[in-house]
């Protein structure tokens, strides 16, 4: 989960941008179906070095929603929302609604410290910072388990590495009075929420998801449980919207943490037609016919399981478009319900309850009720409303009520030598601890979009969207300044901008912003010591 692990190893923040014709004065943006056709297979994996090479594939090959549709109902935006940098996003929409409405929310990442932090890194130091600063509980972990059992390094590297990674988050302005910094070796609750959470969790699910084998050693499989508890433990003292700003690489993580806040649930809510449990491919059939059908169709004036069966065996399985053996699990449930009105409820079922809170529910619930042995359908609730319950009778009696967390994803950047940018090349990234003028000169040496003459730059413009350079515009020089950063984009593609003169501006623009963050860091030493975290790792090894 840690935000940071996409920038260092996995493929470096990519921005496949979306083409415009020369001179075009349309808004500067990234495009946010992730860039050309053709491009390399999705991968996503949270250890690896591959690339995410076709954002497109993430929205319907894993289910990731395109940011732009949310974007307006976002109280003033960050630019790298505006930009089309964060792109995608997992169910944000709960932390939108709480920002407009001033409710509690809270935003999460962590930062696995195996290197000096770099530009790419501060990513995911700004949407922390901005997300705090529209009203978030915000949270900055050092994932120093992950660190030593799945990178191998020593607690004093992680000591040296840590203090730069928080200096620099500090400096570019984390308050860490409003919110909590903490490494996952000494934070005991996060600990405890882990242990909890391995009950919900198995080896054959982590294979599958990780990839992971008899060669896997345990300190890594139970890194993984621990980052399932950071996901969720801004919500241990209440259930509430939280997001997970991260690389697209480390969705995985996302996927099982919200399975599990699922699993540690008392009760699954949903639609419900009948006594009888569906799943969610079954319950849609089953609504799309309670939906089109006519008790009169039947001489009844009420429908029932035996009628919608009848139904269903009369259509052609090409026209239901489900696979054959959902339609005969639907057929025998309706059938050997009979004469079972179906019904629209909502329905509790009963994950993992005690006794005491199932009854506490039967109770909270007003209006028609049915109690079974293992649920409870309510005919005067509608989903919502019974979600809000279900979570209220869970807190007072003593369970979680996890929400399931919510994140965002951000593109990669293109390291300044081309291809991805990598801790462990040096030219290809500049560190937020380089001296101003080695970053000066690291710009001034990039790879960038431009023509093979300056006459063919003048003609045909140069190409911005596959330009290093001009995502250093986009993502950092530019700052909160889209004027700027439309201009740089629209002379570039226009022919007005050629390579030289842009790596000049690029370069200063980047020793400015060195010698900025380098001093804030000094003066954050002191708010750093005065933090609530331990710099010092008691641990050996």
């Amino acid at each position: 989960m840690t935000g940071d692990e996409s920038l260092e190893e996995s493929g470096e923040p990519r921005t496949d941008g979306g083409e415009r014709s020369r001179g075009s004065r349309s808004s500067s943006k990234l495009r946010s179906d992730g860039g050309a056709a053709g491009a390399d297979d999705v991968a996503l994996d949270p250890w690896g070095s591959s690339s995410v090479s076709d954002y497109r594939n993430l929205f319907e090959e894993f289910g990731i929603e395109e940011f732009d549709e949310i974007l307006p109902e976002v109280p003033d935006p960050h630019y790298l929302l505006r930009r089309g940098v964060i792109f995608g996003h997992r169910d944000y929409r709960p932390v939108a609604e709480a920002m407009q409405n001033d409710e509690p929310f809270a935003a999460l990442s962590g930062f696995m410290p195996t290197g000096d932090p770099h530009i790419g890194h501060k990513l995911v130091f700004d949407e922390i910072i901005w997300h705090q600063q529209q009203g978030a509980d915000a949270y900055g972990l050092i994932a120093d388990l992950e660190a030593h059992s799945a990178r191998g390094l020593t607690w004093d590297e992680i000591d040296e590495h840590s203090r730069n990674y928080l200096l620099s988050l500090l400096a570019l302005g984390f308050d860490p009075e409003e919110g909590k910094l903490y490494r996952q070796s000494t934070n005991r609750e996060v600990q405890d929420l882990a242990f909890e959470l391995g009950a919900e969790a198995n080896f054959s699910e982590f294979e599958a998801i990780y990839g992971f084998d008899g060669e896997t050693d345990v300190s890594h499989m139970q890194s993984v449980v621990t980052q399932m508890a950071d996901i969720l433990y801004p919500q241990l003292e209440e259930p509430k919207p939280t997001v997970i700003p991260v690389g697209p690489d480390q969705d995985p993580h996302v996927r099982l943490a919200r399975d599990l806040a699922e699993r540690m649930r008392f009760f699954k809510v949903s639609k419900a037609y009948a006594s009888f449990e569906l799943d969610d491919e079954e319950r849609e059939l089953v609504a799309d016919f309670y939906d089109r059908l006519e008790p009169e169709e039947f001489d009844d004036d009420t429908l029932r399981c035996v009628h919608v069966a009848d139904e269903l065996e009369r259509t052609p399985l090409e026209e239901l478009d489900v696979p054959a053996d959902t339609l005969g699990s639907v057929v025998q449930k309706l059938t050997e319900a009979g004469k079972e009105p179906i019904r629209p409820r909502t329905r509790f079922f009963n994950r993992r309850a005690t006794e005491d809170a199932f009854e506490a529910l039967i109770e909270a619930i007003e209006g028609e009720k049915r109690v079974y042995e293992s649920h409870i359908d309510a005919f005067d609730l509608d989903l919502e409303e019974a979600k809000a319950l279900a979570t209220e009778v869970e807190v007072d009696n003593g369970g979680y009520g996890f929400l399931p967390p919510s994140s965002i994803y951000h593109r990669f950047m293109t390291g300044l030598t081309g291809g991805k940018m990598s801790s462990s090349i040096e030219a290809s990234h500049i560190s937020l601890l380089d001296d101003p003028e080695e970053g000066y000169d690291k710009v001034k040496s990039a790879t960038t979009g431009g023509r093979e003459t300056a006459d063919k730059q003048r003609e045909l413009g140069g190409k911005a969207d596959e330009c290093p350079v001009y995502e250093l515009y986009a993502y950092l020089l530019a700052g909160d300044d889209d004027e700027f950063a439309k201009e740089v984009y629209d002379e570039c593609v226009g022919g007005e901008r050629l390579c030289g003169g842009c790596k000049e501006q690029a370069a200063e623009l980047m020793r400015e912003f060195l010698a900025d963050h380098q001093e804030k860091r000094e003066e954050v030493e002191d708010l750093l010591e005065e933090a609530d975290i331990e710099l010092d790792s008691p641990r050996r090894g």
